[in-house]
């Protein structure tokens, strides 16, 4: 699903305009940047929970050739599913 077909289903669900239902979901994605941006965890219950992980640095291979490339420490986000989204996708 792409972020256009998001907004529309979002806009049929809440009876809301396309205009209203861009604006929620841009809210919606700001608030979680920048919550994972001050280190701080994101919760939503039976959905799932997006974590800030901080990468050490390291080596890499480059998969076609083989060779070693470094790889700098950088941050990055971990998407945990909660039970709700598990058992939604499992049946």
């Amino acid at each position: 699903m792409t972020k256009a077909e998001l907004i529309g289903r979002m806009a049929t669900a809440a009876n809301i305009s396309r205009d209203q239902a861009k604006t929620a979901l841009e809210a919606f994605t700001d608030g979680v940047v920048e919550a994972l941006t001050q280190g701080r965890d994101v919760k939503l219950i039976g959905f799932g929970s997006f974590t800030p992980v901080d990468r050490k640095a390291g080596v890499a291979r480059n998969p076609q050739t083989g060779q070693a490339v470094a790889r700098p420490a950088s941050r990055t986000a971990r998407f945990r599913p909660g039970e709700g989204l598990k058992s939604a996708l499992n049946g």
